[in-house]
């Protein structure tokens, strides 16, 4: 049989993920922008659209604290935040 396991293959080695990968928050800096974000989901029946303003301080401090890359023009909140042009 010649489609026997060969146990002298290269084994996988897993490495960290690249920055802006989405870090996770080790330190909790933002976790108060996060639990605030998780309530007003349940409040709403997991309606992500009403909890816009809350996603987007949870996003801003996540990339204040370099746990995220910065997003410069980001659609889904270009009518939150003010002087951005609406043809995003």
């Amino acid at each position: 049989m010649s489609t026997a396991m060969n146990f002298s293959a290269k084994s996988f080695t897993p490495r960290p993920p690249d920055k802006g990968a989405f870090p996770l928050d080790h330190f909790g800096e933002c976790s108060a922008f996060k639990e605030q974000f998780m309530e007003c989901l349940r409040h709403s029946g997991y309606e992500s659209a009403a909890c816009r303003q809350r996603a987007m301080a949870y996003l801003e401090c996540r990339m204040d604290s370099w746990l995220q890359v910065k997003l410069l023009t980001c659609t889904c909140f270009a009518h939150l935040l003010p002087g951005l042009p609406n043809q995003l």
